[in-house]
């Protein structure tokens, strides 16, 4: 499960940023997660919440704001809306879609005390 790693890189983040501002406390953070990224949320929730004990993010409320996924279409040379990676373009049909937005996941925001 991936997602252990992921919210440990969170945790690092969170905590590196607690350092360098001089906070002590987070309340809330807020993630951007890409439709594309392959990320199980409720997993990402579960792993969160273990990983964050002992923390200065301990107890804080994890939101996640879903970004939805796109890709160029390389047949019909457009921009298309993409729900999963492989799949063919709603346009023309065609497997040749390159993702390019939805794959990202960062953490855009922490409320903090």
């Amino acid at each position: 499960m991936h997602e252990m790693s992921l919210a440990e890189g969170i945790r690092q983040i969170v905590e590196d940023a607690g350092r360098s501002q001089g906070f002590g406390r987070v309340r809330a953070v807020v993630l951007e997660i890409g439709q594309l990224a392959a990320v199980e949320v409720d997993s990402l929730r579960f792993c969160f919440d273990v990983v964050m004990k002992d923390s200065i993010a301990a107890g804080a409320t994890l939101t996640i704001e879903t970004l939805p996924g796109t890709g160029w279409c390389m047949q019909c040379a457009r921009s298309v809306p993409v729900t999963a990676l492989y799949e063919a373009c709603p346009c023309c049909g065609s497997y040749q879609v390159q993702p390019t937005g939805g794959t990202e996941m960062r953490v855009k925001e922490l409320e903090i005390d």
